[in-house]
């Protein structure tokens, strides 16, 4: 895919509604102070779309800017990394637009084991085991929320080129 100015601005659209996604669609979690959201749908598409290189830039930065505006900025270099590796993922497996619903849903949830298991070695590095254990299910309603909103999603975009002149 060529890397024209146009990728590069959908990508920035993509990093900011990933971010967006992030800050504004959230449900708190009392275990682990942090919150379920809706960014990963967002990581989702912008993999899919867009591929894995923008995968993990829209990913990672989107939900690292996220993480500093609402003020979790203990978690940036982890969801730099672990959102990252989720569009990375996401877009790897679905290089083929045309893939099917299941074989997406598939990635899309390989996407999402991933981030549930980043965010348990995240926990459990700083926080102990309780609390990593205590992440797992949250951070598993948010990758089932992001497999759903992919899904869909992409079923209505698969036919988008961002890239068309």
């Amino acid at each position: 895919m060529k890397k024209d100015l146009k990728f590069w601005v959908y990508g920035a659209l993509l990093t900011a509604l990933v971010a967006i996604g992030t800050m504004v669609i959230n449900i708190p979690t009392v275990a682990t102070q942090g919150y379920v959201n809706l960014g990963d749908g967002f990581i989702i598409i912008s993999a899919f779309l867009l591929g894995p290189e923008m995968g993990f830039i829209a990913g990672g930065v989107g939900s690292a800017l996220a993480d500093l505006l609402k003020g979790y900025a203990i978690w940036i270099p982890w969801s730099l990394v672990i959102k990252g590796f989720v569009g990375v993922i996401a877009g790897y497996f679905t290089l083929n637009k045309n893939r099917g619903t299941f074989g997406k849903t598939l990635a899309f949830t390989v996407a999402e084991i991933w981030m549930v298991f980043g965010y348990f070695i995240a926990s459990l590095v700083m926080f102990g085991y309780g609390a990593a254990v205590a992440s797992v299910p949250s951070n598993v309603m948010q990758g089932a929320a992001g497999v759903i909103a992919g899904v869909l999603l992409s079923e209505v975009l698969k036919s988008v080129n961002l890239t068309k002149k």
